[in-house]
């Protein structure tokens, strides 16, 4: 028995080493951790188990025969955050580049097959070439087995996905049907094709970080939700993120109380600039309110209109849905809609209530936008809040005009509660707008067209955009003090927290997308 003990002993710390002690410090050298050390760092401490360890190819080929590492390249297994358990995988860049082969694949599907069957979140820390090209179609194979699975565990359980070296080609899919990924600026990168075939197929020339980097991602495609400077910030980033999400859909997010939810925010009160068309910070509002003010923002760097993020009101965790009047006035146009739908979507499919902060003055006209799509895009964010089935809660700052208002998770699609603060304007349009159009000929035929443009205005505001005459017809439960806004929303995710509501059995719904 001790040889054989020694035996399993030296397998071990042969699968251990992954490439070699040269690949390793190769790997060091480009200021990356290995993928040991990234899931050493991820897992709470002594906790990782692995599977699989003694894995390795059976390909033949090229070379392969005489070049059979142990883990095959990568690394899979089950271990805890913060006391709770996941699956994870961690592709190792420095057995093959990473690139991914029939046994590779293999580990990867049965690692995601436990996770589904025990209701674990699975965490992907993807670092690799893509596809092994001396298995061919085996490994496009393999990779359907992936994609099929993640489509299986979708809303199901967690799927986070952790970008920390190269992704392309086909490898980029799975990731994109996972709920949440995110990169290390400036050493993660995630493209279809490389610069090189750009510029072949198309003549243009880009470099890795402007095609695939992960501000790329973040600001332009919204591949990427979060961006850190650094792969441990990346997963301190992911432990925490967690923290808001249940193990799967049949459980609630862990409650973590800190903060007295009957705390008042006196600040709000002076929050809003004195003209209507002056812009304040939303992001002012949302921290004031949640817990020990700590919001943790999703997808921050693109269509930065529209906010959306995690937090907790009274240890109970939500998703945050609100407009930002800083940019673009708060404005919903294509890629808020899309930004914020999806959010929408995550957080129903994990039993996290959502909370809307409105100020939006309407959808964002021109040609540009209802010729990409606007109507169809803005539908998905219609769509989103219509079909959520968790506590719903909509709080009107100020302006609520037309259309979006309807979309911004008001009563009227369903949302739970309204409340609406002294300053909250309801209405199809903004009071100047009205007033062009419904006193146009007066307008024209006054000896001081500027006064009366003014006293039309007022006169509109108080008599057709105050939220009193929402709250006499029940379109808000309520018109609160600012600074009793907190209180409010605590006492409204207590009572909420035992909706149960029956949706008619079907397939699934036809999304427009």
């Amino acid at each position: 028995m001790s040889e054989r003990l020694a035996d399993l002993e030296s397998r071990r710390a042969a699968a251990r080493l992954g490439g070699g002690e040269k690949a390793i410090a190769k790997h060091h050298d480009r200021g990356k951790m290995t993928a040991r050390e990234r899931l050493e760092y991820l897992l709470d401490e002594g906790s990782f188990t692995e599977l699989d360890m003694l894995a390795r190819h059976r390909a033949h080929g090229m070379g392969l025969e005489e070049n059979r590492p142990f883990t095959d390249g990568v690394i899979t297994g089950f271990g805890t955050i913060d006391g709770r358990k996941v699956c994870v995988f961690s592709q190792d860049f420095t057995i093959f580049g990473g690139a991914l082969g029939e046994v590779f694949a293999e580990k990867i599907h049965k690692i995601m097959d436990l996770s589904l069957q025990l209701g674990l979140p699975m965490i992907g820390l993807n670092d690799g070439a893509g596809a092994r090209i001396q298995e061919g179609v085996v490994s496009l194979d393999s990779y359907g087995g992936i994609f099929r699975r993640n489509v299986k565990a979708s809303g199901v359980v967690p799927q986070i996905s952790v970008i920390m070296g190269p992704c392309a080609g086909g490898a980029v899919y799975s990731p994109a049907m996972t709920d949440f990924i995110f990169m290390v600026n400036h050493t993660s990168h995630m493209f279809i094709t490389g610069p090189d075939v750009v510029k072949t197929v198309t003549g243009e020339e880009v470099t890795l970080e402007q095609l695939g980097g992960a501000m790329t991602h973040a600001t332009k495609s919204g591949v990427a939700h979060f961006v850190a400077p650094d792969e441990k910030a990346c997963l301190d980033d992911v432990r925490y993120l967690l923290s808001f999400l249940p193990s799967n859909n049949m459980e609630l997010p862990p409650r973590e109380r800190s903060d007295d939810p009957n705390r008042l925010c006196e600040n709000l009160r002076e929050i809003l600039p004195a003209s209507p068309n002056l812009p304040y910070d939303m992001k002012e509002v949302i921290t004031s309110v949640v817990d020990d003010g700590d919001f943790f923002e999703v997808s921050a760097n693109l269509a930065q209109q529209m906010i959306c993020g995690f937090a907790r009101v009274d240890g109970h965790a939500v998703g945050i849905v609100a407009n930002q009047p800083k940019i673009l006035a708060g404005v919903l146009d294509i890629e808020s809609s899309e930004k914020a739908a999806r959010f929408v979507r995550t957080c129903d499919a994990f039993n996290v209530p959502i909370i809307s902060f409105v100020d939006v003055p309407g959808f964002m006209p021109g040609t540009e936008q209802e010729y990409n799509g606007i109507i169809r895009h803005g539908a998905k964010l219609l769509y989103a809040f219509c079909e959520a089935s968790v506590p719903r809660i909509q709080l009107i700052t100020r302006k609520a005009y037309g259309g979006a208002y309807v979309v911004m998770n008001s009563k009227s699609i369903g949302a739970d509660l309204a409340f609406a603060w002294p300053s909250a304007e309801l209405a199809v349009m903004g009071a100047s707008g009205a007033v062009e159009i419904v006193y146009r000929r007066e307008l024209a035929d006054a000896a001081d067209p500027a006064g009366r443009r003014a006293e039309l205005v007022e006169e509109y505001t108080e008599r057709y955009a105050n939220p009193y005459l929402a709250a006499e017809r029940g379109y808000v439960d309520d018109v609160i003090d600012p600074a009793e806004t907190r209180r409010v929303l605590a006492r409204s995710l207590d009572i909420l927290s035992s909706k149960r509501e029956d949706l008619p059995k079907r397939k699934h719904g036809n999304v427009p997308l």
